[in-house]
């Protein structure tokens, strides 16, 4: 063993091309796959705050540039709303922001800080009705979950996401491929279901789903499962057809369990920006949604538009997702989201957890 050791270049002669020619070592891709467990395991709070990170900062850099040395008049209040509103706030919270930034504070200066203190304040205020739990009704045997929403927007991964959750918990989930459309789409289900063992009710792509429903729903009952959650194909809310398709799937689940589905779950893209108001008024109107999960709040600076959602419909705000991994969805909380929209600074961590 020494002989073969001593035969290899050393580091300097590896770099400059002396010795033997250079193969890629196994020593670091041995350590590059063992640094995984060797990081710190990053809190809930710290992976929203990171992941709000481009929403937070859009709007951190706009409040600085209006109020650092400056008095407060009425110029400056139509500056702020102007960022709120670009950053997907809406128009209402704009106002109502602004209104509150401005109540006592006329010809006098106000600190970014206190700016973006307020702002969360009211943020939370919103959003705290919305912030609930799914509850499942144990009652309902087996309690049916229908997921809603447009194409990309991440409904199969929260899926199976939210499946680990309740096995986890444990209860019996069975799973339906309902995204008759895309053969990746079942394939990916199937994954999930192997990977947390819930059974996956699954036909050929192209298969009819409200057929698949109806089967699902049956064998979920024979196998006396505690919860069956439907994907669906990702259908635009503006094409006619496919919307009538989602409402012959609810007509047919009804059929089987007169109050099924028992929840409705839309899920929407964060980067959409206002485009998902129409999701929620339209999804809503169909198939009639009872809660909202917002995913890849990671990957836009538009991050304001849940506020605004949570401000005009006042449905229930389930889950929010921030990233890929199997824990990047989490249980919606009001006052967590809020700070970390605002920027509020890091220092604070021990408080967001009380």
């Amino acid at each position: 063993m020494s002989d073969e050791i001593s035969k290899k270049p050393g580091l300097f002669g590896r770099l400059f091309g002396r010795g033997e020619a250079a193969t890629p070592p196994a020593e670091p891709v041995a350590e590059a796959a063992k640094a995984p467990e060797t990081t710190p395991k990053r809190s809930w709070w710290q992976r929203l705050r990171d992941g709000l990170a481009r929403s937070s900062s859009s709007l951190s850099q706009g409040i600085g540039d209006i109020f650092t040395k400056r008095k407060l008049d009425a110029a400056t209040l139509e500056e702020l709303e102007d960022v709120l509103i670009q950053a997907d706030l809406g128009l209402t919270m704009a106002s109502r922001i602004a209104g509150a930034v401005g109540k006592g504070r006329y010809d006098k200066t106000i600190e970014p800080a206190e700016v973006k203190a307020i702002m969360a304040a009211e943020i939370e205020q919103v959003l705290a009705p919305v912030a609930r739990p799914l509850e499942i009704d144990a009652s309902k045997r087996p309690f049916v979950v229908l997921v809603v929403g447009v194409n990309g927007s991440g409904k199969t991964t929260t899926i199976g996401k939210l499946s680990a959750k309740l096995v986890g918990e444990g209860r019996k989930v069975v799973l339906a491929a309902g995204d008759t459309f895309r053969a990746a789409a079942i394939e990916q289900l199937k994954i999930w279901g192997e990977r947390i063992g819930a059974p996956v009710v699954a036909r050929s792509q192209g298969s009819d789903a409200a057929s698949l429903a109806y089967e699902a729903i049956e064998q979920a009952r024979s196998e006396d499962a505690d919860v069956l959650i439907m994907d669906t194909a990702g259908r635009l809310q503006n094409r006619a057809e496919l919307m009538a398709e989602l409402e012959k799937i609810v007509r047919v689940m009804k059929k089987v369990d007169a109050e099924a589905p028992h929840a409705v779950l839309l899920v929407l893209d964060a980067t959409v920006g206002q485009n998902a108001m129409s999701q929620v008024e339209i999804f809503g109107r169909t198939a009639g949604v009872t809660g909202l999960v917002m995913t890849k709040l990671d990957g836009t600076a538009r991050g304001g538009i849940l506020v605004a959602i949570a401000e005009k419909f006042r449905l229930p705000v389930h889950f929010i997702g921030v990233g890929e991994q199997m824990d990047d969805l989490e249980p919606f909380a009001a006052r967590d989201f809020a700070r970390a929209i605002a920027g509020i600074d890091a220092n604070i961590d021990a408080d967001v957890e009380e």
